[in-house]
């Protein structure tokens, strides 16, 4: 049996685990990605958090083009081993949309309303994006 942190890790068939991000300061939920091992490895060598997307098959560093960089404070994992939580010092906004948080949006009704100010245009971050 491993006992250690990679061997209580439970990973996906693909090789990934769920990353809850947290602003260390304020206990705000910034956001959710995937990380594999080497993204893992990665966070844990530099101090800022690296993810892998399973949308565009690739390692990436959060903050890497927009320069909202992640300071990670403290790595965790639940009871399971299915889940990561890292708290993180936050650059900017967390949200690709220009939001402190991903999670800015919350359900009224049968709506929805944003719950937060824009920090920044998305186009101003990464420029206009292009139609494929």
């Amino acid at each position: 049996m491993d006992t250690t942190f990679w061997g209580k890790l439970k990973w996906t068939e693909d090789g990934l685990v769920p990353a809850i991000i947290q602003e260390h300061r304020t206990g705000r939920v910034l956001m959710m990605a995937w990380m594999n091992r080497a993204s893992l490895e990665k966070t844990l060598e530099t101090g800022r958090t690296w993810f892998w997307s399973r949308s565009r098959k690739k390692f990436w560093m959060k903050g890497e083009s927009s320069g909202h960089v992640q300071v990670v404070r403290e790595v965790a994992f639940d009871c399971d081993g299915d889940c990561l939580l890292i708290q993180v010092e936050q650059t900017g906004a967390a949200c690709h949309e220009g939001f402190r948080s991903c999670f800015f949006r919350s359900l009224e009704g049968e709506g929805w309303r944003e719950t937060e100010e824009r920090l920044e245009d998305p186009e101003a971050i990464y420029g206009v994006k292009r139609a494929g």
